[in-house]
């Protein structure tokens, strides 16, 4: 399967529902509405807002690509609605941008994650906007979801504040996980075949050794250089990494050949993805990617 959640795959996404795990409560006329571009910041709306909001998020499939998504007649009439809405940015998710515009809901108030985060590219190069992988973004973003939601219902500012604190703790734990990989693999060479984790890498301190024009051209969904596929796949053959953390999300030629040169010279191999799994939530998929980096690393 040819797919991928970040440059080449299907540009029609599935919304959630009732019942879904983007979606919580039940009496939605007396909810805050909030829309979020995918369902990992729509988690974490979900768990600050608890049964007091109503969220949608517009991209809850791997199959689906934010950067081609086309508005659909549903997901511009909940932005229209939206008293909240939380978008990625940075390039990552500008449909939500066009359909705003044309949802004409100026009393919105818009949560642009990269924005928050404060990140800047360095030197001429293009900044890596998976910043949901970077824990130290999520916690200001959490913070900015709480003080949205107080302003929309100050009779629920204590129950949101109880709720986002909750969380941050959670992060906490995952920030320490992080910091005790770090400890025992501090410098240690890895790769990848796209930035999506590499806020994650860096923070345990690993090194990414994986040309920058090979992850460039995945993520772009352009043709890789043959010299710099074959630099790619010596990092495997001449065991130059300890792990490929790889977006499973993201199928091709070029990512193929990689998968195969780490499992054929016994290189670990920890799939990483761009939307929730099936059946986690944030917490429990950071965790569960933390915990793969820690087996492998220990290989």
């Amino acid at each position: 399967m040819g797919l991928s959640a970040c440059s080449s795959g299907t540009d029609s996404p599935a919304s959630a529902s009732s019942g879904s795990p983007s979606s919580v409560g039940s009496s939605a006329g007396a909810q805050i509405k909030v829309v979020a571009s995918t369902d990992v910041w729509g988690d974490l709306a979900s768990s600050i807002g608890g049964d007091k909001v109503q969220v949608t998020s517009i991209i809850t499939s791997p199959d689906a690509d934010p950067h081609e998504y086309e508005a659909s007649t549903r997901n511009q009439l909940s932005l229209a609605k939206a008293t909240v809405v939380i978008e990625n940015g940075g390039g990552y998710d500008d449909f939500i941008d066009r359909m705003l515009k044309s949802a004409k809901n100026p009393s919105a108030t818009v949560l642009n994650a990269v924005t928050i985060s404060g990140k800047k590219a360095e030197g001429g190069g293009e900044l890596n906007e998976h910043v949901w992988y970077d824990f130290p973004t999520v916690k200001k973003v959490v913070d900015q979801l709480e003080l949205a939601y107080a302003k929309a219902a100050p009779e629920d500012a204590a129950t949101f504040q109880r709720n986002a604190d909750a969380l941050t703790q959670k992060i906490d734990g995952l920030a320490q996980q992080e910091a005790t990989l770090r400890q025992k693999y501090d410098g240690q060479p890895v790769a990848i075949t796209e930035p999506v984790p590499l806020y994650l890498l860096d923070a345990i301190g690993l090194q990414n050794k994986t040309p920058e024009e090979f992850s460039e051209a995945i993520e772009e969904d352009s043709d890789v250089p043959a010299k710099v596929l074959s630099e790619t796949l010596e990092l495997y053959s001449k065991h130059q990494v300890k792990v490929l953390a790889y977006n499973a999300q993201t199928t091709g030629p070029e990512t193929e050949k990689v998968l195969n040169a780490a499992k054929q010279n016994n290189i670990p191999v920890v799939p990483v993805t761009e939307t929730l799994p099936s059946g986690k939530d944030y917490v429990g998929w950071m965790s569960a990617n933390l915990d793969a980096l820690a087996t492998a690393l220990g290989q």
